[in-house]
């Protein structure tokens, strides 16, 4: 069953966050997964939230999304992204 990686993010250091976009693609693709969103613009459509930036990946599973959020590859990206901005991450099974 597919998974999917739903964050949420507010970028804080744009050009510090632009070599972490330019990393993370390899390491995603590496687990099978790929995006589905990445920014763009959002409406809301019901109640008040309106993160400043989205981002969806979906993975085959959810082990799959595991093993890339802790793998070699994406560990050391965690704290860029960190330091470029706060956030939040959500793993969610899908259909």
């Amino acid at each position: 069953m597919a998974a999917y990686v739903i964050a949420s993010i507010e970028v804080t250091d744009p050009d510090l966050y632009a070599e972490y976009r330019a990393q993370v693609p390899a390491s995603i693709e590496d687990y099978g997964g790929r995006f589905l969103v990445r920014g763009g613009e959002s409406e809301i459509l019901e109640g008040s939230w309106q993160p400043p930036r989205v981002v969806v990946l979906e993975f085959p599973d959810a082990d799959a999304a595991r093993r890339w959020y802790s793998s070699e590859e994406y560990r050391p990206l965690i704290g860029l992204r960190q330091r470029a901005s706060t956030g939040h991450l959500l793993l969610v099974e899908g259909a």
